[in-house]
């Protein structure tokens, strides 16, 4: 796949510069070990799972991959408190050796607020970027663990699942005839902000003396220095998976309590089920009685060991014939003829954000051209259209299709006060295919041809269901590669067919990068290399293109590797 000459493995001799890193080989070592960590969670042999993880961390492989992650994902141009950043191939390279146990000590993080949808703010904890890279390399060691053990049915902050998998454990939970019939729509006050700090350096699988640093590290919000007494903050790294080891237990925990006390034959008959996302999550029950009685009281005591309780106000048991909200869309069971039928729609709530933002940036923007004006708004629109895509959404994408046609009219008569309606739609909007009342433009493409840029038209999205991802994957255990490769490229050639060139790329390469080999995904990200550069006459064809890790390409041009085009499997 690449014709290049290797500059030593990164296991023994230590490449003296960023640029001369063997990723492949890295990525290789440090899979390697975490098949082993995973092998021994499963195993239960924790004294072989803490020396496994403390090697890890100490390598050098695991080190540069986590300078790598935090040096590329999007926050790589955030400066914690010192405000430093690790701008250059120099600075990434020195920062490898820095990553030491010893002497470490975290500084404090920078506090910021986002604001939230409901108009409160969200606190966000940024760490400095060598805390960062401590907390990327921690987390190489603890997630082989973490995987090994979660709930089948947690989705949030976890390999290859998503929102949408919630979604379709839902749905088979509540959508036979025969299915649960009442939910509790739990809320948990303040998750972030409220875990107990003992418990979690009890119980989590990771060094105690680096979780116990981080944890108390402060935060400095202005010019003072808060300390932190509870909690782990948004924003880390780490955080995520802080946050999944707390509440992991869940659904296995309950289900077994159940067992226990009612046995399996009985306790199967309630029909409990727990689906969560991050901190969110749902409990069906075959009656009120049963979620009201004991399970909700099973998951305060559950919640109350670990510094946490449930907001009254927002935590509720209600019938799926009322139907409720969970990660932004509607459940409810609606009358057809002589049967009931599960519908999972877009939220109201998220209906209504949505169409909020698209208004702001239209009438924030009401001097800009119209092909920017569409740049700015198409991916928004692709973006809202594929999260709602495998649910029942033809109604609310047609709804806002037409909210959105009323708002850019005003825009565009806006422009032009002395015209009337008639000149400006024949301005702004055209036919395009079998599509009418396009708003588009004409464009100038890089050879010099005219093209048009249409605006993404959300009523044109199809509906088709999502696939979801068997509850035992484990992206660590090397029974499970097939299955996750596999996944993995469904997944990733849905996300990308609306750039078909893209796409076929992709599919050719077989899901991995052309220079390393290594998987490409959401999380790495990619970039479109073009094996003759265009600067001597390459062209623009796909034979002449291939898609690469953003840093194998900044390797690629940095020490003019020469990439072959892979054959496709």
């Amino acid at each position: 796949m690449i014709e290049t000459k290797q500059h030593g493995s990164a296991s023994s001799h230590l490449p003296d510069e960023w640029s001369a890193i063997n990723w492949r080989q890295v990525h290789k070592n440090v899979r390697v070990m975490q098949h082993r960590i995973a092998k021994a969670t499963m195993d239960g042999d924790w004294r072989r799972v803490k020396s496994l993880q403390r090697w890890l961390t100490r390598s050098f492989c695991a080190k540069a991959l986590a300078v790598r992650r935090v040096t590329e994902n999007e926050g790589k141009r955030t400066s914690g408190v010192d405000r430093q950043l690790w701008d250059s191939p120099q600075l990434k390279h020195a920062a490898i050796a820095g990553l030491k146990k010893q002497r470490y000590r975290p500084l404090p993080l920078r506090r910021v607020n986002i604001p939230k949808p409901n108009g409160k703010m969200r606190p966000l904890g940024i760490p400095t970027m060598k805390d960062r890279a401590m907390q990327a390399l921690h987390l190489l060691a603890l997630d082989p663990v973490l995987e090994t053990v979660s709930d089948h049915n947690s989705y949030g902050f976890r390999k290859s699942r998503c929102t949408a998998d919630a979604m379709q454990q839902l749905f088979i939970r509540l959508s036979r005839q025969g299915s649960a019939t009442w939910v509790l729509d739990a809320d948990i006050e303040g998750f972030f902000d409220n875990i107990n700090h003992n418990w979690m350096i009890d119980k989590v699988m990771m060094d105690k003396s680096i979780l116990k640093k981080w944890l108390k590290s402060g935060v400095v919000e202005g010019k003072q220095l808060q300390a932190t007494k509870a909690g782990t903050p948004q924003g880390g790294i780490i955080s995520p998976a802080l946050a999944n080891w707390t509440l992991n237990g869940l659904e296995a925990e309950l289900i077994a309590h159940l067992d226990a006390k009612w046995g399996v034959a009985k306790a199967k008959k309630l029909k409990v089920g727990v689906v969560r996302y991050a901190d969110d999550f749902v409990i069906t029950g075959a009656s009120k009685e049963i979620l009201c009685d004991e399970i909700q009281p099973w998951v305060e005591a559950f919640l109350a060991e670990r510094g946490l309780k449930l907001a009254s106000a927002k935590t509720k048991i209600v019938h799926i014939d009322e139907g409720f909200d969970f990660l932004g869309w509607n459940f409810r069971k609606y009358v057809a003829k002589d049967s009931r039928k599960l519908l999972i729609k877009p939220s109201k709530k998220n209906v209504k954000t949505f169409y909020e933002k698209l208004r702001n940036v239209i009438s924030d923007n009401l001097t800009v051209t119209q092909e920017e004006l569409i740049r700015m708004l198409n991916p928004m629109l692709g973006g809202w259209a594929r999260y709602h895509t495998s649910a029942v959404a033809k109604q609310t994408f047609s709804r806002m299709d037409s909210l959105l046609y009323w708002r850019l009219m005003r825009w565009a008569k806006r422009r032009h006060p002395n015209k009337n309606a008639s000149w400006v739609s024949q301005k702004y909007w055209r036919s395009s295919g079998d599509r009418t009342w396009v708003f588009a433009c004409d464009v100038a493409k890089e050879d010099g041809t005219k093209g048009t840029r249409a605006l993404y038209s959300l009523a044109s999205t199809a509906i088709e269901r999502h696939i979801k991802i068997k509850g035992e994957f484990n992206p660590y255990d090397p029974v499970w590669e097939k299955y996750g490769e596999s996944l993995r490229q469904g997944r990733m050639k849905k996300n990308m067919r609306y750039r078909k060139e893209w796409t076929r790329l992709y599919a050719d390469q077989g899901g991995k990068c052309a220079l390393c080999g290594i998987e490409m995904d959401l999380d790495t990200g990619w970039h479109d290399h073009h094996i003759e550069y265009r600067m001597v006459g390459g062209s623009d064809s796909l034979g002449n293109r291939v898609l690469l890790h953003p840093v194998c390409h900044a390797q690629v041009h940095s020490r003019k590797l020469q990439v072959v085009k892979p054959v496709p499997e």
